[in-house]
């Protein structure tokens, strides 16, 4: 698991350094549509990414960004196969397969808006933006979140999956302890009671008892 998450700690990072130029990631978009007189539709799949960078880029930057996001994608897939194939937690698993539907080269992901905390949708220049880049902007976060909501599952699974026979114990642990406890207030509420019996006798004989006398020249 510490593998899991250190893989998971280097992909936040990347994902961070690209939503710090999401500016640049839409401005090479913006150019690759134009260049394939293709800016009448919303930017809707990876192939549709991946086409743009191999036949519509005019410059290096453009190159590097979209190569970069595509490259994010493509480690978010492999940390899901990864952790689909070494950890079966009923919860975290639908969480990975809808990840990698998500992420398939030609689903649809342009109706997908990124909600609070994210705020890559408020950083879009206008209406139009986001119309066409909202849905490639939120595909990272949303599979982020996944991941995450996936990773904590599994750790809560592994932590509920105890050995049987140490759970038996502590559970016989517990009760001989609550059996223990029981039997020493039983035992303290018989010794109260005999201990104000016996008062109560006391108290009934010694009014009955000679009094005290000195020795002596004093006795008559």
């Amino acid at each position: 698991m510490n593998e899991v998450k250190h893989s998971l700690c280097v992909l936040e990072q990347r994902c961070k350094l690209l939503r710090q130029q999401q500016v640049t990631f839409i401005t090479a978009l913006e150019r690759c549509r134009e260049v394939a007189h293709d800016r009448i539709k919303p930017v809707r799949n990876l192939d549709q990414v991946r086409s743009y960078l191999d036949t519509s880029c005019s410059n290096a930057t453009d190159r590097r960004i979209l190569s970069l996001f595509l490259s994010v994608c493509s480690d978010i897939t492999d940390l899901c196969l990864q952790l689909n194939q070494r950890f079966n937690a009923p919860g975290a698993n639908n969480l990975l397969e809808d990840n990698l539907n998500l992420l398939h080269p030609n689903h649809d992901f342009s109706s997908l808006r990124a909600k609070y905390p994210h705020d890559v949708i408020n950083h879009l220049s206008c209406d139009e933006a986001k119309n066409f880049y909202g849905g490639v902007v939120s595909l990272i976060p949303i599979g982020m979140d996944r991941i995450r909501e996936a990773v904590s599952a599994i750790e809560k699974h592994q932590s509920l999956s105890v050995d049987p026979v140490c759970c038996q114990w502590r559970k016989s642990q517990k009760s001989e302890s609550g059996a223990d406890s029981q039997a020493a207030t039983q035992t303290t509420a018989a010794q109260t009671t005999v201990t104000q019996q016996d008062s109560k006798k006391i108290g009934f004989t010694e009014p009955f008892k000679p009094a005290w006398k000195p020795s002596g020249r004093f006795t008559r």
